[in-house]
């Protein structure tokens, strides 16, 4: 994730800070951009906190999968209520750094809510997590993981 996120700080619902290569090395790293004013992100935003916390915070070892939350709010008061109203234990790019209209632009985003899940490099697996989360739950997560070229131990 050094290509897409280094040098950067994120943060947690709870407002504290972390370095993005620290918390997203050698893991399968969904970029989610979102909206909570947004119907559909209020929407989908439920089902991937669940399948984040079956991966991450339920499972034995932790699956190497983190989400970061690229806001669409107007406003950072928006993002912050959206994230401590629905959002998992995942991590967001601040309101305030315009780094986050560079990856709307990368991405290719034209609508909310979108997950691209990117491989540790940066590289795309796939744009369409959402409706592969919708689809097949947590078994869409080891076809990420081969993708990305992560080993580890993990059944999903």
């Amino acid at each position: 994730m050094v290509d897409v996120l280094g040098g950067r700080c994120l943060v947690t619902c709870d407002g504290a800070w972390v370095e993005a290569e620290t918390a997203l090395q050698n893991k399968v790293v969904a970029l989610y951009f979102a909206a909570g004013r947004c119907a559909p992100s209020r929407d989908f935003t439920p089902l991937l906190c669940d399948f984040y916390a079956e991966l991450v915070d339920e499972a034995q070892p932790p699956a190497p999968f983190e989400v970061v939350f690229v806001s669409a709010d107007g406003s950072a008061q928006e993002m912050l209520d959206f994230m401590r109203e629905l959002h998992g234990a995942w991590l967001a790019l601040p309101f305030h750094d315009p780094y986050r209209h560079e990856l709307r632009t990368r991405y290719r985003i034209t609508a909310v809510p979108r997950l691209v899940i990117l491989k540790p490099n940066g590289e795309v697996i796939t744009d369409k997590g959402r409706k592969q989360i919708r689809e097949r739950g947590v078994a869409c997560f080891q076809n990420w993981l081969e993708a990305a070229d992560i080993f580890q131990n993990f059944s999903g």
